[in-house]
């Protein structure tokens, strides 16, 4: 075998020095889950690091739901939806996700990956302009370097700074096309988009708008409508796209918005066209969460009131906590060997949340990342707070006022 090519592969040995100092945060198995609560390693542990928003997973309905797909589709649609893999659960789950988004359409992914990449790559032609946020998501960013493969023209505005969006348009041919692609709800630090101006910069030089909302929708806006409907820009931004994996306790993704649109996507995505489509029981899964959601918009409140609970005693305790109102609650530790020994000791004392090092965050914003689930209950909150303040006292981080507990 020529080694040339894996020499990078064989070389690379920082998993080992981690897994020696006995910090390794990643590719920890759940052996059981019961949603706040899970088991790793033999023992239960408190989850502060899901991205199941509704801790909707295990509820009853969705199981059930996935099981009856089964029973009457089998486990696969053998095909994609463009040719022999389209079922009658894929058009009721896209109908509902366009009603319940305000949109004329929408068309389901096999994942919300292939959302991202799978929307902008056919949309966008030579010489087109992608106006992209430098913290947008790297579904969004393989959109971009496919398109940019075809020769249209990707620029990076710094995050979330609308006078650098402007400048940027600004300095574009005003009869280009242009695409404002944007993170309704950033994953690493749990901010929100500064929709509101976004939308009046971007009408300003006619471009149009689309938001990745995997982490807003089902926690923020009216019913968890999401991060569009948050700033009430739905009339504004032309596409939304999303994720099951989160807040629909599935697998697979979507694109809501003009039915023209959707119809051109339907025809002209490869990822959608190349790929089997999503199956009956994530479809199924995807369809009873939404009614949940739909039926219950309170979940949407609990997921935002368990994180503001987090996020205040962890302030008020001296930790740096990054300001947000969705369901992630970054906290900075500063240094890649801190936040893995961090990490450790959170997990030794029953609790697990997301390592986050360079170069998934820039120097000095190693953080670790917590997010919060509406099935969390007050107990397992105040359990999260208690053991980041007694591992925050051993390391002398707390404020004053916290230092005798």
């Amino acid at each position: 075998m020529n080694m040339g090519l894996f020499d990078k592969c064989y070389d690379y040995n920082l998993t080992e020095i981690v897994k020696q100092k006995g910090f390794y945060p990643y590719f920890r198995p759940i052996e059981e889950s019961e949603g706040p609560v899970v088991m790793m390693e033999g023992r239960k542990v408190v989850m502060a690091g899901s991205n199941n928003y509704l801790g909707l997973t295990a509820h009853p309905s969705v199981k059930e739901a996935a099981i009856k797909a089964i029973e009457k589709y089998g486990t696969s649609c053998s095909g994609s939806r463009f040719l022999t893999g389209t079922i009658d659960l894929h058009i009721q789950l896209e109908e509902k996700i366009a009603r319940f988004m305000g949109k004329e359409a929408a068309l389901l992914f096999s994942t919300g990956f292939q959302a991202g990449q799978g929307v902008i790559f056919p949309l966008i032609g030579k010489g087109d302009y992608i106006l992209s946020d430098r913290d947008n998501h790297a579904s969004i960013v393989a959109g971009n370097m496919l398109a940019s493969s075809i020769h249209a023209h990707v620029v990076r505005y710094k995050h979330n700074d609308m006078e650098d969006l402007e400048r940027r348009l600004a300095q574009i041919p005003a009869e280009a096309n242009k695409l404002v692609v944007t993170d309704g709800v950033f994953s690493t630090h749990g901010t929100l988009v500064k929709l509101g101006q976004l939308k009046e910069v971007a009408k300003r030089h006619n471009a149009n708008i689309f938001v990745d909302d995997a982490h807003g929708f089902g926690v923020m806006g009216e019913k968890g409508k999401g991060t569009v409907h948050y700033f009430n820009a739905q009339d504004d931004v032309d596409l939304v796209i999303c994720t099951f994996s989160k807040t629909l306790a599935s697998l697979g993704g979507f694109v809501a918005g003009p039915e023209r649109v959707i119809n051109y996507l339907k025809h002209k995505s490869p990822a959608l066209i190349f790929s089997a489509s999503p199956t009956p029981a994530a479809v199924a899964a995807a369809d009873a969460a939404l009614d949940i959601l739909i039926a219950h918009p309170e979940l949407s409140e609990k997921v935002r009131r368990n994180a503001d609970r987090v996020r205040q005693g962890l302030r008020e305790s001296g930790f740096n906590v990054i300001d947000g109102e969705a369901a992630i609650v970054p906290v900075i530790i500063g240094d890649d060997e801190k936040t893995f020994g961090i990490w450790k000791m959170l997990y030794d004392e029953g609790v697990f949340v997301n390592a986050f090092i360079s170069p998934a965050t820039p120097p000095g914003m190693q953080m670790l990342r917590t997010s919060y689930m509406a099935s969390h209950e007050d107990e397992h909150l105040d359990f999260i707070i208690h053991k980041f303040r007694k591992i925050g006292k051993k390391l002398g981080l707390l404020n004053p006022e916290f230092s005798q507990i």
